[in-house]
């Protein structure tokens, strides 16, 4: 490893806030019909990097993190596909806005889960992330998605 495992781990979580951020002003533009063409690069490329340096955390086995990483350089590979290969054309407008607001979602639902693990008064509600209190969070941040994303695709159809 390049760094040492604290410097590594801020790199990372630095990328990954930027990406969130980046992302949910991407969302934002999705919603008022824009496509903030800068923002989204920004987006996509912090989100990749994010999955990406998430592989470089030692590790003996595959965990639920190298899963969500690996479902979320898929689901960044549709959507570059849709927005650079493909420009938005017919459908691939579509399958952008889903995989755009997925991709968000799932950089937003590790960082639930990491609050959750990391912060004491979070930990002390869910120990083990598997009491209520974490699955309540992790399904109100799902139907906020969903709701989000619904709204993305009406505000981004619109702005054909």
């Amino acid at each position: 490893m390049i760094f040492d495992l604290p410097t590594f781990t801020l790199i990372h979580v630095i990328i990954s806030l930027v990406g969130i951020i980046a992302g949910l002003v991407v969302l934002g533009g999705l919603i008022a019909g824009a496509r903030l063409d800068g923002w989204t690069a920004l987006f996509l490329v912090t989100t990749a990097l994010t999955s990406i340096t998430g592989f470089g955390f030692p590790a003996s086995a595959v965990t639920p993190a190298h899963v969500v990483g690996a479902l979320s350089l898929v689901v960044l590979a549709g959507c570059l596909a849709a927005r650079y290969w493909m420009k938005l054309a017919r459908g691939w407008r579509t399958a952008y806005v889903v995989t755009a607001v997925v991709a968000i979602y799932l950089n937003v639902f590790v960082l639930v889960v990491q609050l959750f693990a990391k912060t004491p008064a979070l930990a002390q509600l869910a120990p083990t992330q598997q009491e209520p209190p974490f699955a309540l969070t992790q399904a109100a941040v799902l139907g906020l998605f969903v709701w989000l994303g619904w709204q993305a695709l009406r505000g981004f159809r619109a702005a054909r």
